[in-house]
């Protein structure tokens, strides 16, 4: 039995109809600095990593890694420049974060080669690196494999650490909290010189 269409739903209908063809379709828009919607990234569309949150745990780490007593002697003290690397980081969350994973390991790159107190291996080259000498493509740090693969480099620190969570919910309500913890360790002993776990929570209520 086919049902009459009803009054509100045909005023929508023929409202659709008298105005241009793109007024009812799906509209894209541009956001960020120097557009019309320059807070367009900053709402939570989810409850998983974003760029926004990414941005916040790296410059978090950053800053305390900044004033940290190794940095101010052993970095910024230093004769040249220290040259370090980044280990691959391991996602230690229940969640498929691949391409958070890729932004996380970029904004950590990016954010130490614009202190300008180090140089950074570039990750493509290191990359290239583990194939050649036979290493596990994303593997958990080892300090026997940091150590053969931070001499061929010639690397003096690594950076590596994880990304865990923790997942909660209580009447409709679900909270994660994200943890970004960071090492830095020196390549021939093996020294931890500097750590430091950053958090952020995002939740969604239904």
């Amino acid at each position: 039995m086919i049902r009459p269409v009803s009054a509100r739903a045909m005023t929508v209908w023929l409202a659709c109809l008298s105005i241009a063809p793109l007024a009812c379709a799906p509209q894209a828009m541009r956001g960020g600095p120097g557009t019309a919607n320059p807070e367009l990234d900053a709402p939570a569309l989810s409850i998983k990593l974003d760029r926004e949150d990414i941005n916040y745990l790296v410059a978090d780490y950053l800053k305390m890694l900044e004033v940290s007593r190794f940095w101010k002697t052993e970095v910024e003290q230093a004769r040249s420049r220290p040259l370090v690397a980044i280990w691959p980081i391991t996602n230690e969350t229940s969640q498929h974060i691949d391409d958070q994973m890729a932004t996380l390991l970029s904004s950590i790159e990016t954010s130490l080669v614009n202190t300008g107190d180090v140089r950074v291996v570039d990750r493509a080259r290191q990359e290239a690196l583990v194939r050649e000498i036979g290493l596990q493509q994303g593997a958990t740090f080892d300090p026997a494999s940091a150590q053969r693969l931070g001499r061929q480099l010639g690397v003096k620190y690594f950076f590596t650490g994880k990304i865990s969570s923790v997942d909660e919910r209580l009447s409709g309500l679900r909270r994660i909290q994200y943890s970004l913890f960071l090492q830095v360790v020196e390549i021939e002993t093996g020294i931890i010189e500097f750590q430091n776990e950053v958090t952020r929570s995002k939740a969604v209520k239904r």
